[in-house]
């Protein structure tokens, strides 16, 4: 369940990082300016600068700032931290399991985040207060990882083929029991938002759950990018390599695993199950600067903000005034380049 094929370079890393931090502030723009009600992106930025200190802007309707400032900018900057935190877990479980078709869902966490999710819907938990539903998610990501990782382990070690392996087999029967629920839910309405959770989407959500979901995955993001050098050498040189050079290897695993279920658990708990942004950005990635996770990692991060902050423009404006689910944006992105890494690399995946 290997490869090690190797990567060729396009760009330099640090100038695409730069590039992908400037597209990542076009996007956040754009997709504050566009909406039910249309505002000049020249005006978005104005009222956007004039938060910053020393910066004086003038010239707008206190309506249009209260649009963009309430409702339009902590959606945007929710999908940065979503998309990020989904991505950069990608590219380190590709790493941690030196396999390509690694993503957050592959150690079942998501399915977990889903299944303690659609219990708190379906009990109605979740109508007595806002913060039930993703709270539950989040204890669900973490309680899958626990139960996958004490499968996995045996005598203090952790085979990682095993965790994999643990993963998926819990990531499907946590489908099963989810479905389960689904069928004995009778009422239309709950199963609708039920649904709608499960196909992803960050309707309703403000600086509340914005202020909440910033700091698990800004720490973890951060905590990753600090193992960028481990991951490195688990790639190049493999657990016995890297032992042999002095890298405490279980340790790293460990930490890592529970740096990754931390920005998963709160990144699914706030935007519901968007599949694929994991998969594929750290690929586009690599593809453009090489596999050296000391930059990799942050452009990933970047990369993801900026697809699913696109992606969720695409939601509320394709149809608008409704919403096509978050998750089925990100699918058809995805699932033509799953077919093309599965043509491309499936030798190589075993």
């Amino acid at each position: 369940m290997e490869t090690t094929h190797k990567r060729t370079r396009v760009f330099p890393p640090r100038a695409f990082i730069l590039f992908l931090t400037a597209l990542l502030a076009g996007f956040i723009v754009l997709a504050t300016a566009k909406g039910a009600v249309q505002i000049p992106h020249a005006l978005v930025t104005k009222i956007l600068l004039n938060r910053l200190p020393l910066v004086d802007f003038s010239g707008w309707e206190k309506a249009q700032e209260v649009i963009i400032m309430t409702i339009r900018l902590p959606r945007v900057l929710l999908a940065v931290l979503v998309g990020g935190g989904l991505a950069i877990t990608g590219a380190t479980l590709q790493a941690l399991f030196r396999n390509p078709m690694a993503d957050p869902g592959v150690i079942g966490v998501s399915s977990g985040a889903a299944l303690a999710a659609v219990i708190s819907l379906a009990s109605g938990m979740s109508l007595r207060h806002y913060m039930i539903l993703p709270f539950s998610a989040f204890l669900g990501a973490l309680g899958t990882l626990f139960l996958v990782y004490t499968l996995a382990s045996r005598q203090g070690r952790t085979s990682m083929a095993t965790l994999l392996l643990s993963g998926i087999a819990i990531g499907i029967f946590m489908g099963s029991l989810l479905s389960l629920i689904l069928t004995r839910i009778s009422s239309i309405e709950a199963f609708r938002e039920i649904f709608f959770w499960l196909m992803g989407g960050l309707d309703g959500r403000g600086w509340s759950h914005l202020k909440i979901a910033i700091w698990p995955i800004l720490i973890g993001t951060l905590a990753l990018i600090f193992f960028s050098r481990d991951l490195n050498l688990l790639m190049l040189e493999g657990e016995d390599g890297a032992a042999a050079l002095g890298m405490e290897v279980r340790t790293v695993q460990r930490i890592l695993l529970v740096l990754s279920s931390l920005v998963i658990g709160a990144a699914v708990s706030f935007s519901g199950t968007v599949p694929f942004v994991g998969l594929i950005v750290p690929h586009i990635v690599r593809l453009m600067i090489g596999p050296d996770h000391r930059y990799l990692l942050l452009a990933s991060f970047l990369a993801g903000g900026s697809l699913l902050v696109g992606a969720d423009l695409m939601a509320r404006t394709i149809v608008a005034p409704e919403e096509l689910p978050l998750g089925t944006i990100t699918s058809l992105i995805g699932v033509p380049f799953f077919l093309y890494l599965l043509n491309r690399d499936g030798k190589q995946v075993i």
